[in-house]
């Protein structure tokens, strides 16, 4: 409930219960410098709660930018309804850019896993709700993995991950089966 936060920690989550669904959307910025860091701010919902997971590079003070709208308003524009002011004093992990969230992520998708993923060949294992999803799938640059329903709008499967690609989960909503929307975009 308070606007300022103070940790010791470089890896913060912002957590709110909302009254009605809601789009959201966010942006960190360094104050000292007033650099966007949004790369390292993941926004999720789960039920009607709706997280915020920031990672800080570096100590510091840190500006969280929180933006919001009911799902039933059209506009395309979400007017700032919150700010934070987040004080570093430690950053002892180091910090990977979480994926690029486009807009229909931001409308009751949750990510369990990955929330970040290393630069490295591999198998790594996606799990995540995409509530009205028909079909949901991973793209690793063109080649495409069906990920399975595991009941309850949950999407998972293990994908194989090649070194310095292009990742993306992707919805298929109905209708025309060839048709998918990006929801994520990984970019290793």
């Amino acid at each position: 409930n308070e606007p300022e936060i103070t940790t010791d920690s470089n890896e913060v989550e912002v957590k709110f219960r909302m009254g009605q669904p809601v789009k959201v959307t966010g942006n960190l910025i360094e104050t000292s410098t007033t650099k966007d860091y949004s790369n390292l701010l993941f926004t999720q919902t789960q039920g009607d709660v709706v997280s915020y997971i920031i990672q800080l590079p570096n100590p510091g003070f840190y500006k969280l930018q929180i933006y919001a709208l009911p799902v039933s308003d059209d506009s395309k524009t979400l007017p700032g309804v919150f700010n934070y002011l987040i004080n570093c004093t430690r950053a002892p992990k180091p910090v990977q850019p979480f994926p690029k969230q486009y807009a229909q992520w931001k409308e009751g998708c949750y990510l369990y896993e990955p929330l970040t993923i290393p630069n490295a060949d591999g198998t790594v294992n996606f799990k995540a709700v995409v509530p009205k999803g028909k079909q949901v799938a991973v793209t690793v640059n063109d080649t495409w993995t069906q990920l399975k329903n595991a009941g309850s709008d949950v999407w998972e499967g293990a994908v194989k991950i090649v070194k310095n690609s292009r990742v993306t989960l992707n919805v298929n909503y109905g209708g025309d089966e060839s048709k998918y929307s990006t929801l994520l975009e990984y970019n290793l």
